[in-house]
């Protein structure tokens, strides 16, 4: 029995963060990859809770092993999926859930095809300016960076299996988890998980 590897993406501001700790909050059945970054940790954060946090010279080497199921550049900054544990995971049948950007998703569904891509909107660029604005932790030419980059990676959103518009946090992270259940319903997974259940279709009639 394998489990499901979601992908959610989504560009800087429009709540994806929040929105995955929602369902992981309500879904005990799924497990959040911890990518490791080079990036400096924010206020709050903690070392193997949000990010595995190492210097770029640790991070070149684990990339130059193959470690990483994907890896991509993000406002500067390197971060990378580790390889060996999304697979045990996933064979010991573990639905796992991938906070990674387009490009990531990009690599990752060239080797898991069947895997699910979730890609988080904001309800307007206008609603995604104030809320990168709204955070009071960056300057006006990160805040303009971060704009520009958003709308370039939102031109992506047509790779993905499913959109969800995050108007209202309430709304959205519902979706979300409506979007996972939806995938554990369907048939082959229904027939792998409940073997004894359609032991029937294989007796002879």
């Amino acid at each position: 029995m394998s489990g499901n590897l979601f992908i959610v993406s989504a560009p800087s501001g429009a709540g994806k963060t929040t929105l995955v700790r929602m369902l992981l909050e309500r879904d005990g059945g799924i497990g959040l990859s911890i990518s490791h970054t080079t990036r400096a940790p924010r206020p709050g954060e903690q070392d193997g809770r949000e990010y595995h946090f190492i210097g770029p010279p640790e991070f070149f080497a684990m990339r130059e092993a193959g470690d990483f199921l994907e890896s991509a550049e993000v406002h500067g900054n390197w971060y990378g999926t580790s390889r060996r544990w999304i697979v045990e995971q996933l064979a010991s049948g573990r639905d796992i859930l991938l906070e990674i950007d387009w490009q990531g998703a990009q690599q990752v569904r060239g080797l898991f095809h069947e895997c699910v891509g979730i890609f988080i909107l904001p309800p307007s660029p206008a609603e995604l300016e104030q809320r990168l604005r709204g955070r009071g932790q960056d300057s006006e030419e990160v805040i303009a960076r971060r704009l520009a980059a958003a709308l370039g990676e939102m031109r992506h959103v047509d790779e993905f299996d499913y959109v969800i518009i995050n108007k209202t946090l309430p709304e959205a992270v519902d979706d979300l988890q409506s979007v996972v259940r939806s995938v554990r319903l369907r048939t082959a997974a229904q027939l792998e998980r409940h073997r004894e259940l359609f032991a029937f279709l294989e007796q002879d009639t």
